[in-house]
């Protein structure tokens, strides 16, 4: 929905909620114009019903809207003497026009001193756990949400097993676009595996103030940009339509922002023509073929654990004479290269034509007239805010999806003729910054190579805290990696755990509870 299309439908509300409610608010003693008045009618409905001003602000934000107003209908019925478990219901049920009824045919008595706590323990627990989830909505929307790592493609810096804490705010907490969803789950109901969320209304694009830019090399989780997955437990096939913040997120580190020129020469990263130096706790991994003698016995499991081999390994070749690893870092291909019986240790370097790379299609069909591969491909354009690129035959795939997909143009192509919204375009404007995302895992990784530039409006956050890693092998054996909990994922060095001392301020918690607790029963 446009910004003049939510206008209209807050107007609506508005309408509706005047038409329903004027005989309320006289009869608790205010003027029937008051419940017209666009957020004032708010406000005084929350002093009619006995409730805090601050109520009045929770009615305006996404997804908390969603479970304050059948509280509010509620609080409304029970102000004017409709307190039964069927007007309850109704309200309910009705979203919030059963106050219709009884506010034209219901004879009004407001009582402005009803009992605001719970008469009973059932109410009292629905209330604490309506409030409960206000408060853990507030905080997964805008402040910090739980994720977990699902895939290797940052593996030795991120772990498939990592949970992590995300920060929303140094990024800028996004508003949700999706007005009409669950609290506290993304695109589908876990164990029903169903949508958990309308697709209309939609808000526009809206993103509070960050305390910080993506810069590169920053881990960042963003909604896939073109999402193939129905919902999070169906393997892709094809692509579905799913709003913005509701597509499968993605965690990979952001190696071009907006502006950059990226290019990957042999699999090396370089932006603006210098190679990009990674932080002391990347490990990028690459595939690797192996020359072995044959001859000299190995401990090939001993040798698997010691490199800590996550990835495929085996052996390839008529005679067994060469190993292949699809993920090896720098250490342990130094470390190779000292076992003996290896002859040899030649990285694997695809290259071009390879299909499915980015800009895969063209007009319909695969585009290998730039003989790109993983690990060969660019320079390629980083597209920033209100920078203006020449568009062309030959340069239009790179921003086709943009134009198209990310900005909402309409285009067409007639033989050398470039159409955007009908109109002949030889030039293009962005509206908003891209970024670049690829995984540390170079030949085990879906990333911008593949689907392209990731939108300023993709973003979801930034992961800043392990606060547990489970360790699920190929034997079957679940573990927790103790190193790994209540780590850091950002900062200089090697990660460090942070478990013990939260352990020790949590027994402090207790004893001094204890004590507290023993010392207030001696005075009384």
């Amino acid at each position: 929905m446009t910004l003049y299309l939510w206008f209209v439908f807050f107007l609506a509300v508005q309408i509706i909620h005047f038409l329903g409610t004027w005989k309320l608010y006289q009869a608790a003693g205010r003027k029937s114009w008051e419940a017209a008045i666009p957020v004032y009618n708010s406000i005084v409905l929350m002093k009619i019903i006995g409730r805090p001003t601050w109520w009045t602000l929770l009615l305006f934000i996404p997804i908390i809207n969603l479970i304050m107003f059948p509280v509010v209908w509620v609080e409304t019925l029970r102000t004017f003497g409709k307190k039964s478990s069927l007007d309850t219901f109704l309200g309910i049920f009705t979203f919030g026009f059963y106050i219709y009824y009884v506010n034209y045919t219901q004879k009004l008595e407001y009582n402005a001193n009803r009992k605001l706590t719970p008469e009973n323990k059932t109410a009292d627990t629905v209330s604490s756990l309506l409030f409960a989830i206000i408060v853990a909505t507030l905080v997964h929307t805008y402040l910090v949400q739980p994720y977990t790592i699902p895939s290797s493609s940052l593996e030795k810096s991120l772990l498939i097993g990592d949970f992590l804490f995300v920060s929303k705010v140094n990024y800028g907490p996004r508003v949700p676009m999706t007005t009409v969803a669950l609290p506290m789950v993304h695109d589908t109901i876990p164990f029903a595996k169903i949508k958990s969320y309308l697709s209309w209304p939609q808000l526009p694009y809206l993103r509070l103030p960050a305390l910080q830019k993506i810069k590169n090399n920053d881990i960042v989780v963003f909604n896939w940009p073109r999402d193939t997955a129905y919902n999070m437990y169906i393997p892709a096939d094809k692509f579905y339509y799913k709003p913005i913040d509701k597509k499968t997120n993605y965690v990979k580190r952001c190696v071009g922002i907006p502006g950059d020129s990226l290019q990957i020469k042999d699999g090396i990263v370089f932006i603006n023509c210098k190679e990009l130096i990674f932080p002391e706790r990347a490990k990028p991994q690459y595939s690797y073929s192996v020359g072995y003698d044959g001859k000299t016995p190995i401990d090939f499991e001993t040798l698997l654990r010691e490199l800590d081999i996550t990835d495929g390994a085996g052996f390839t070749g008529k005679n067994r004479d060469t190993l292949f690893f699809r993920a090896l870092t720098q250490a342990s291909v130094d470390r190779l290269k000292n076992v003996p019986g290896i002859t040899g240790v030649k990285r694997q370097i695809t290259k071009g034509p390879e299909d499915g790379i980015f800009p895969d299609y063209q007009d319909g069909k695969p585009s290998t007239s730039n003989n790109w591969s993983c690990d060969n491909m660019g320079p390629i354009y980083i597209p920033k805010e209100g920078a203006t690129v020449a568009l062309t035959r030959k340069t239009l795939p790179l921003y086709k999806e943009i134009i198209s997909n990310y900005e909402g143009n309409k285009l067409q192509v007639n033989g050398s003729e470039i159409l955007i919204n009908g109109k002949p375009a030889t030039t293009y404007t962005f509206k908003q910054d891209y970024y670049w995302m690829m995984g540390d895992n170079r030949h085990n990784s879906l990333d911008a190579r593949y689907f392209g530039y990731t939108p300023e409006d993709h973003i979801v956050g930034k992961p800043v805290f392990i606060w547990l890693s489970w360790d699920s092998n190929a034997k079957g054996i679940n573990k927790i990696r103790w190193s790994r909990v209540f780590t850091t994922v950002d900062g200089e060095g090697q990660p460090q755990s942070y478990f013990k001392y939260f352990l020790i301020l949590l027994a402090l918690y207790f004893v001094g509870e204890f004590f507290w607790r023993k010392r207030k029963e001696n005075k009384a």
